[in-house]
């Protein structure tokens, strides 16, 4: 099992990055890709998750530990695969997700794509009172502005890859058109937010 990797982000797509390592590609999946537009050609620390498939080995990437720890407790609850915890966990509010995990709160936990109703309840049952140490300690990074455009179309393939329906993409695609220049990353992280209050 990798618990991470330190190479060259060759390459950045919507749903993953590759980061290059003695002369290998690795493609390693992650919430928001777009966190390491700023590292491109640059050397970076990912911590890793490997699942292993009759059909596929899949690597997971976080920027801290904090954010793996987070992803695995999300994983071990019945009904959320990997692909769903990154998508849970690309919103980049956390402590919020932790808020409605310890309240209750599954009206939030179910505007996350692929959680419904009974899946928000289990996340409140197995993970009540087991999150409270990660509250706080996962940072979030900025990212300095890109084109505007491009910035913009790439965080609305970001939360398509995340499993955001065409509907809901074009909704928050007219919020942001109205929004200053940002980066990929700024567009996502916002795009998110307005998913999460739909």
């Amino acid at each position: 099992m990798y618990e991470y990797i330190i190479g060259m982000v060759t390459f950045i797509s919507p749903a993953y990055i590759v980061v290059e390592n003695q002369g290998i590609g690795y493609q390693v999946a992650m919430g928001n890709p777009y966190r390491y537009s700023s590292k491109m050609n640059q050397e970076v620390k990912i911590y890793l998750h490997q699942v292993v498939r009759e059909d596929a080995h899949l690597l997971y990437g976080f920027n801290q530990l904090e954010e793996k720890q987070l992803f695995l407790r999300l994983i071990s609850v019945s009904g959320i695969g990997p692909k769903s915890a990154l998508a849970i966990m690309a919103n980049e509010d956390h402590e919020g997700l932790i808020r409605a995990v310890e309240t209750s709160d599954v009206t939030y936990l179910i505007k996350f794509p692929g959680v419904g109703k009974k899946t928000a309840q289990q996340m409140v049952l197995d993970l009540k009172g087991k999150l409270g140490e990660l509250a706080g300690e996962v940072a979030v990074e900025n990212t300095p502005v890109s084109s505007e455009n491009q910035a913009l179309d790439e965080a609305l393939s970001a939360l398509t890859a995340l499993g955001y329906s065409d509907k809901e993409c074009k909704r928050v695609a007219k919020l942001l058109k109205e929004e200053p220049v940002m980066a990929t990353d700024e567009y996502l992280r916002l795009g998110l937010k307005l998913m999460m209050k739909k």
